[in-house]
């Protein structure tokens, strides 16, 4: 568990670890150079199967990486500190891997909380272990970081997460593990992702779209088996998704995100004539991109009138 100025949410994350139905467990949280009472409240904790770790601050990879580093278990999974588990979140992945000595990971299904209603159905993942499996997760990342068990050894292994990303580091990791051996899904929502209004990875949508790419291209240089297999569908599985982002980006009118993305996929030759018209005014001067939305929508509510 990284934890950085966490002390607001840790008794809630924390006991949902104290509240699994499988006892034999150990929490590793790392103090990642927090400010407020996170450390002071992790010392406070007498739970033995609680252990701490203080570090500088090293960001969200670096503080998994020596979580990832002290553990022991066989298996280990990854719940940050703002999050939580459904009680039974061990008991039930561990049964999954136990049950199939041949899988690597094991995922379930999870709820988002403090969205929208919409936003906030509970999620229930297909089952990814089919022939299109490798491309199908190059695709995306198909769960969020605390609703996945995993072999320790296969995550040692596969190099543990990437410190250089802020966002796709989990993407990337899961990417390297899960296409090794078979996985396994356990369809119940078993894991909550609580939005709030505290800094949060999720909210940076442009970042994590530019790295969940630049994950991609390194997977493609390191496994040019899978890059020859591919072919064409590269383009659009990397620049489509990339392009959709941007236009989210867009729409909900984060300027700056949508240029940054519409930028990289004009480099790349990706695109229709369509959407060029949308993305080839992120070369203007940003005042002057702002104005020709504010023409473009006085024009568009004109002939609507």
């Amino acid at each position: 568990m990284p934890c950085y100025n966490a002390a607001a949410h840790l008794p809630t994350s924390v006991g949902s670890v104290q509240a699994q139905t499988l006892h034999d467990w150990e929490l590793i949280a790392v103090n990642d150079g927090s400010s407020d009472d996170t450390l002071a409240w992790l010392h406070q904790q007498t739970d033995p199967r609680i252990k701490v770790i203080d570090q500088q601050n090293g960001g969200v990879s670096q503080a998994r990486n020596a979580g990832l580093a002290a553990a022991r278990a066989r298996h280990v999974a990854f719940l940050d500190a703002d999050d939580t588990w459904v009680s039974s979140f061990l008991e039930r992945m561990s049964a999954a891997l136990d049950n199939r000595p041949d899988a690597i990971l094991a995922y379930c299904g999870w709820q988002n909380l403090g969205l929208s209603s919409r936003r906030s159905e509970p999620f229930i993942p297909p089952d990814y272990e089919t022939p299109d499996k490798a491309e199908i997760l190059f695709a995306g990342c198909r769960w969020p970081i605390h609703a996945a068990l995993a072999q320790r050894e296969a995550v040692l292994a596969a190099g543990g997460f990437d410190d250089h990303l802020k966002n796709a580091e989990d993407f990337a990791l899961w990417l390297r593990v899960a296409t090794r051996a078979p996985i396994v899904c356990v369809p119940e929502v078993l894991a909550y992702y609580h939005h709030h209004d505290g800094t949060q990875a999720s909210s940076h949508h442009a970042r994590a779209a530019m790295q969940q790419f630049q994950a991609q291209q390194a997977y493609l240089l390191q496994h040019p088996e899978f890059r020859a297999a591919l072919g064409q569908r590269a383009r659009p599985l990397m620049l489509g998704d990339l392009l959709k982002r941007g236009y989210a980006c867009y729409w909900r009118r984060d300027l700056a995100g949508a240029r940054q993305i519409f930028r990289m996929v004009m480099r790349q030759g990706y695109g229709t004539l369509t959407d060029w018209k949308y993305m080839l005014p992120a070369w203007l001067p940003l005042a002057w991109h702002r104005r020709l939305i504010h023409l473009r929508d006085a024009t568009d509510q004109s002939t609507d009138g």
